[in-house]
């Protein structure tokens, strides 16, 4: 008996170590990791901008996703001031305008699209953006519109969208007379409209009007009109409102989204852009909205109407006004004709005009902000903003290696994890097959042949060798514009790509079916039944009832995430935006359908991750967010399906979960992206905890792991990496916060190289060798602490110490990263000497084997690494 329960102990015993999950990891032992911004440095959607009176250089905008910015010098350069705060989608920026530094935030952008993103409710700054504390209204979600009286900061009004996937009562225009502390809904159309557009008379701030809107975004269809969408108008300070979209002259049958402007230089000018089906268009009232006049029906102006739609009168010319879609449109009759321009970048959401001078604007597109003096005829650039939007991330197989990605309203692009520079700029990258929507796939043995999708299931091959491109889509059609019900095949606008991880002569793509290659697209086999609900009921025509949209990015029942096992070929899982998990173990001649039970239903499956260590495990990651549930969803199966857990413990309640990714190194490792950012588990997803580290309060749409890197795609800061990994393994294995720990520098390349950090370009990788370590306590008046390079003969090369004078180690308690050059010490400089064209700089180290030891207090600690040549 005793020999019995022996056995059963050890058993158990040895079971529990080979798991190899680490239970906890202290993440002290690996603070010192920091997310390198890659960049690309070209701005993605902003729908919020602002400027200050008298202040020509100062301009602010907030981000879709990516927080708030401001620039000093006129557009050269932009700087984050939310980070460190909140971060996110931005909605509305807002400057008192009797006192500058009052600076009031609204979460959650107002431009609706498929990929948005919900906000945090309100920010106040009283010094300019230094610091922020919450102003309430947190459960606002969509913020589009602030509103600051004209001498008195503490009154602000807050025009709020609300919830846009469900009725809420959180919705209309909201009022506070003390800063933010306390809010009061002063209008409420219903449950199902909220308040779009919000402007004072500027002659009598006691006069206002607001816009509310019948909005609603599903999975599969978006409404733009209804009951509820109407304009308002206050002269009581908001106390009290009259509708008057009912008076004479405005369209009688259902409204949709409407835009308000003032004149500031006649207040009885008021212009409405008006979303109508059948007298759309912009209207003018000459009697402060007692009667209108439609003035201009041009389909231009009012085309997609639920993404723009807006109106600003000139601060100077009663007859000047403008009118913003993908072009923006400038009339000085009144509006009864324009001329359309573009800004740098287009798709136009926002417009600040300067008061003293209205040649002085600022507006906030697709591309971020970009600002004239000039009324327009020259624009600041967007190329020096990372806030891109990108969908899907991935990589090749060349050194150094590219990292591919498809940006928001922008072009694809392929772009090094490091270079031979400095930094990351324009030169170092290019744009690659696909469109903004793509899953990008890359030749395994080819580099230079990659697959990008778009919309409606069009996909390209470039050859990047020869500088073509031609079309493989598995079906000749295209039927933007039209709804998913007539479609031979169903391919979404984010529909996935992959190559075989066996089989590089093996590609695949995915509609409702799934659909095989292997002559580069010439032909397509198709190798799976319809693998959704195939529910007719939701693949009508999306829009209305007013206007139609259909780009495929409402199309329904379709799959939205594939993979393949690393561990057996044809192992092929499918997940769909419409809530069902299938497998195949034969390449697909056989499909089983395994959608977790007890699974909420109609979960869009973000993505699958199968496991590098056992073949029957998968991870999925599911959102519920466009049906107003923003909870995280995570499950895992070691069986194949038959069976799924949960594993959703330590993530928050509302960062609902858009990707999953196993360290491939690691067993048990798992890497999290939510909406609100990273998360981190040691145990197969048992316990999850914020990996956040200094990566901003940012949606994380994809991962990608590639040579112990992870690399983030992000929608709103554009791609972040992390240069070593190794640090987590070697954490979780030691996982001993109470002891010293030098870890084992990652295996490094010479390269000509440096690293700095600009408000241009992405931060290159470091040129050196990357050092991590450890130390519990540290006190910096008692403890010796050094770093010292050896030879393979264990020979000195470099030594750096924190009590030395030249060489100096920074240290502090905790985790430690230190970059060493590689350079060997350089001969002596004499005092008036001077050098052209040569050095005393020491030499780099040759390829070979080192050592380097951490000596603290008198106890070494060595680890061996690994030079090489490229």
């Amino acid at each position: 008996m005793h020999k019995f329960l022996l056995r059963l102990f050890c058993t158990v015993l040895i079971l529990s170590t080979c798991s190899g999950f680490a239970q906890d990891v202290d993440a002290s032992l690996y603070e010192a990791l920091e997310y390198r911004l890659l960049g690309p440095f070209r701005g993605g959607r902003s729908a919020a901008v602002t400027g200050i009176p008298g202040k020509p250089n100062l301009f602010y905008f907030g981000a879709t996703g990516g927080g708030v910015w401001r620039t000093k010098d006129g557009g050269r350069s932009w700087d984050n001031i939310s980070d460190g705060f909140f971060g996110g989608s931005i909605g509305a920026v807002a400057i008192a305008p009797s006192d500058h530094n009052i600076i009031y935030v609204g979460g959650g952008e107002n431009t609706l699209r498929g990929n948005v993103s919900s906000g945090y409710g309100m920010w106040k700054s009283t010094d300019a953006g230094k610091t922020w504390e919450k102003a309430g209204l947190s459960k606002s979600r969509h913020v589009s519109k602030i509103r600051v009286h004209p001498t008195n900061p503490d009154i602000v009004y807050a025009a709020v969208l609300g919830d846009i996937y469900k009725p809420t009562q959180e919705r209309g225009v909201y009022k506070s007379t003390d800063g933010g502390a306390s809010w009061e809904r002063v209008l409420f159309a219903n449950e199902d409209s909220g308040a779009i557009d919000l402007t004072f008379d500027l002659n009598n701030p006691r006069i206002l009007y607001a816009s509310t809107w019948h909005s609603r975004r599903t999975p599969y269809s978006f409404i733009s009109g209804g009951e509820g969408s109407a304009l308002w108008k206050s002269t009581d300070s908001g106390s009290t409102w009259k509708e008057i979209s009912k008076n004479e002259g405005f369209p009688k049958d259902t409204l949709g989204i409407i835009g308000v402007a003032v004149s500031p230089v006649n207040s009885d000018r008021v212009f409405a852009m008006v979303e109508n089906k059948d007298k759309g268009g912009l209207y003018r009232s000459e009697n402060g909205g007692e009667s209108w006049r439609l003035v201009n029906d041009d389909r231009s102006l009012r085309q997609r109407a639920w993404y723009y739609t807006k109106v600003y009168a000139d601060t100077q010319d009663e007859d000047a006004v403008y009118v913003l879609n993908v072009s923006y449109h400038k009339s000085t009759d009144g509006g009864q004709s324009f001329e359309s321009s573009n800004a740098p970048h287009g798709d136009h959401h926002d417009l600040w005009i300067a008061p003293e001078d209205p040649m002085r604007m600022v507006m906030g597109d697709d591309g971020g902000a970009q600002i004239t003096y000039d009324g327009g005829e020259t624009w600041s650039t967007y190329h020096n903003q990372p806030t891109a939007q990108f969908y899907r991330v991935t990589t090749d197989n060349q050194f150094p290696y590219r990292i591919y990605a498809a940006q928001q309203d922008n072009s694809t692009v392929r772009i090094p994890h490091r270079t031979d520079g400095y930094s990351i700029n324009e030169e170092d990258w290019e744009s690659t097959a696909g469109g903004e929507s793509a899953h990008i796939a890359v030749d395994p043995e080819n580099p230079n042949i990659v697959y990008g999708g778009s919309y409606d299931g069009f996909l390209t091959r470039v050859n990047h060798e020869n500088n073509s491109v031609r079309s493989v889509s598995v079906w000749p059609d295209n039927p933007m514009g039209h709804g998913a019900e007539d479609m031979k095949y169903r391919f979404q606008w984010n529909f996935p790509i992959m190559f075989s991880r066996h089989n590089p002569d093996v590609l695949y793509t995915f509609s409702n079916h799934v659909h095989k290659t292997t002559n580069e697209g010439q032909s397509w086999e198709v190798i799976s039944p319809d693998l959704t609900t195939d529910d007719k009921s939701k693949q009508g025509s999306s829009g209305g009832p007013i206007t139609q949209d259909n780009t495929s990015v409402e199309y329904y029942c379709t799959i939205f995430a594939a993979n393949e096992s690393p561990l057996k070929e044809g192992l092929l899982w499918t997940g769909s935006d419409d809530g069902l998990v299938y497998v195949s173990r034969d390449g697909g001649t056989n499909w089983e359908n395994v959608t977790p039970k007890g699974m909420p239903e109609w979960m869009m499956i973000n993505s699958i991750e199968p496991s590098y260590f056992n073949e029957g495990t998968c991870y999925i990651a599911g959102t519920k967010y466009k049906t107003g549930d923003f909870a995280p969803y995570l499950y895992k199966t070691t069986d194949y399906g038959k069976t799924w857990n949960k594993i959703t413990d330590g993530i928050g309640t509302e960062h609902f979960t858009r990707v999953v990714r196993e360290d491939p190194e690691q067993e048990g490792l798992l890497y999290a992206g939510t909406e609100t950012g990273m998360y981190i588990s040691f145990d197969a997803g048992k316990n999850w905890k914020p990996f956040q580290m200094n990566l901003p309060i940012v949606p994380v749409t994809d991962l990608a792991l590639k040579n112990n890197n992870l690399i983030v795609a992000t929608q709103g800061r554009s791609l972040y990496i992390i240069d070593d990994l190794s640090v987590l393994h070697q954490a979780s294995a030691m996982n001993d916060a109470g002891a010293v720990h030098l870890y084992k520098p990652k295996n490094t390349y010479r390269m000509n190289a440096g690293s700095r950090t600009s408000n241009f370009a992405g931060t290159n990788h470091p040129s050196g060798i990357m050092t991590y370590f450890y130390l519990p306590k540290y006190d910096a008046e008692k403890d010796s602490v050094s770093l010292t390079y050896f030879d393979a003969k264990n020979d000195t090369i470099k030594s750096y110490s924190n009590k030395g004078e030249k060489d100096k180690l920074k240290v502090r308690e905790g985790a430690n990263q230190f970059n060493w050059d590689m350079t060997y010490e350089g001969a002596e400089r004499l005092d008036g000497m001077i050098l052209w064209w040569a050095s005393t700089q020491g030499p780099k180290q040759i390829p070979g084997n080192y050592t380097v030891k951490l000596n603290v207090n008198g106890t070494d600690y060595a680890q061996p690494y690994n030079l090489s040549s490229i």
